[in-house]
């Protein structure tokens, strides 16, 4: 129990470090997200102070466990400015991810933010690709109380490599990370991307590229 709790402290230490962010440093003690608000700026309208609750500042939940009944054998579970409206302005966001054995946090990106991930159970192999022309996989495997960084927009993925469930927290750089999945990005995308401009892209034959946009 010691020993999950100081992994906690670990993350949050973690998350204090990665306040000093890409977006602007606020200029007031807070702006809770005001959702219902029309305006559309870049970020999220400041709800009326005089209604802030400490609720706005809350998330529940983050101790159980994701559903990973899917094709990838993954959960993501988000704590961002969309669930936690007192993140507003404060470059911050956290998530858990949960994988069944073997499963995979699938290759994707995250175009506004950092993200360094702590191992809370099990045993994770991550990895992340260098930008071109150079195109190098970083990867690891890591161990309960491991930390790894995804630098900011890089392609990275985690693949459980035990034979037991494994948990892990990440914190990143942004109340608003964005996620942008490779695989489903290319072959899911609404309208479609073109199938032969696909085919020459990864240099294989249409057919191959109706049958992988089957699956999304």
């Amino acid at each position: 129990m010691a020993k999950t709790t100081l992994m906690f402290v670990l993350v949050a230490t973690t998350l204090c470090s990665l306040a000093f962010a890409y977006e602007p440093a606020p200029i007031q003690d807070f702006c809770v997200a005001d959702a219902t608000s029309p305006a559309r700026v870049n970020g999220l309208v400041c709800k009326n102070a005089t209604t802030v609750t400490a609720d706005d500042f809350s998330f529940s939940g983050l101790q159980l466990s994701g559903n990973t009944s899917n094709a990838f054998g993954s959960k993501v579970t988000s704590v961002n400015v969309a669930q936690l409206p007192g993140l507003n302005t404060f470059g911050i966001s956290l998530v858990r991810i949960d994988y069944a054995p073997w499963g995979i946090n699938p290759p994707h990106t995250h175009p506004r933010a950092t993200e360094v991930l702590t191992v809370i159970e099990g045993s994770l192999q991550v990895g992340f690709v260098t930008s071109a022309t150079e195109n190098k996989l970083i990867t690891k495997v890591l161990v309960k109380g491991d930390v790894f960084v995804f630098p900011v927009g890089l392609v990275h993925f985690q693949r459980n490599v035990g034979n037991y469930n494994a948990v892990a927290i990440a914190a990143l750089s942004s109340q608003n990370p964005g996620v942008i999945q490779v695989a489903s990005s290319v072959f899911g995308s609404t309208p479609e991307i073109d199938s032969d401009i696909i085919a020459k892209a990864f240099q294989v034959e249409k057919y191959t590229v109706e049958q992988i946009k089957s699956k999304f």
